[in-house]
């Protein structure tokens, strides 16, 4: 039997009364994981600039799960396994397709991918169970069950190793891929498995924001600390906590509000990013704004450097002192 709390807290029981329930905590459970995973991944994609391929990636997501709705019904690992064909197809078919037209990538991806969504509305139609797509397009972290949480911390865990543990050869791929390349570092895997774990992450962020809003857990993160900092390791593990903190966040306040858990979460960390654009203490626009600025300080900062001084040889016959 639970004890009422003292009355001079029941004004604030709305604050803990979330806490309280199983769902709620599983579903937290569920954002602070994807929220992490979608943070630390979202470096490489700010990086890289890869943002509209994670939106063409996320939209193509769907006709994979229509797919495993019809075969396998709603088993969370049927729609995971059609879910994975269905992006990899687009994104990996993009570049090839790429590769031998002359089309160029984002050309050939946006094509494949506006089709792939097409398709995917039709298919739900004929699913043999009873789907709302909305819950699809824009996700439903309180029906996240143990298998959903076994598979997003699956990915997470996968995730994590594989960046950390490929780092440096990913940075190089990233900032000089024909230097990386001469050096023998495998470019080409390297951008295939970066796909595959924005794959992979997308499809772990379906219950929490849906096929639609998946593509702002994996920018905003990183795209907010990158107005803060130039540091690649406050952009990734920052990000990472900025990710899993603003998905409970946002969880708790669909919760108090009474509002779609997708696009709050999306909402929280699309206030965050608009915080740092503007208050952003070195790249915010109030701080260039206030910043005082000399009328001829690109001038001055030109003039100011020291002329480059010649290198003298070294059988250079020296100088006869002066008399």
């Amino acid at each position: 039997m639970m004890m009422s709390p003292p009355l001079a807290l029941a004004p604030f029981r709305w604050l803990t009364e979330p806490f309280h329930y199983e769902f709620m905590q599983r579903a937290l459970l569920g954002c602070a994981l994807v929220g992490f995973t979608n943070g630390f991944l979202s470096a490489f994609i700010v990086l890289r600039r890869l943002a509209l391929l994670a939106d063409a990636l996320s939209h193509s997501l769907l006709p994979g799960l229509a797919i495993g709705a019809i075969f396998f019904g709603l088993a969370p690992l049927g729609l995971f396994s059609g879910a994975v064909v269905a992006a990899l197809l687009v994104g990996i078919g993009g570049q090839l397709v790429a590769r031998s037209s002359r089309l160029k990538d984002e050309t050939a991806i946006g094509a494949l991918y506006t089709v792939a969504f097409a398709i995917g509305i039709i298919l739900l139609k004929y699913s043999r169970v009873p789907v709302d797509l909305t819950h699809f397009l824009f996700g439903n972290i309180l029906g996240v069950s143990n298998s959903d949480l076994w598979i997003i911390y699956a990915v997470g865990f996968l995730s994590a190793v594989s960046l950390v543990s490929l780092q440096r050869g990913l940075l190089l791929t990233l900032f000089e891929p024909s230097v990386a390349q001469s050096l023998g570092v495998p470019v080409a895997r390297l951008n295939y498995l970066l796909i595959t774990l924005i794959v992979l992450a997308m499809i772990a962020s379906l219950q929490a924001v849906g096929v639609v809003l998946s593509v702002g857990l994996l920018v905003l993160p990183a795209a907010t600390v990158y107005l803060l900092s130039d540091s690649y390791r406050a952009l990734s593990w920052f990000g990472g906590l900025l990710g899993a903190g603003g998905a409970c966040v946002g969880l708790l306040l669909s919760y108090w509000t009474d509002i779609p858990s997708g696009p709050a979460i999306v909402l929280v960390l699309g206030v965050c990013f608009v915080a740092a654009l503007v208050f952003g203490p070195r790249y915010g626009v109030l701080a260039r704004y206030l910043r005082p600025h000399h009328l001829h300080g690109e001038s001055l900062a030109r003039w100011a450097k020291p002329a480059p001084v010649a290198p003298v040889p070294a059988n250079a016959p020296e100088e006869a002192p002066l008399s």
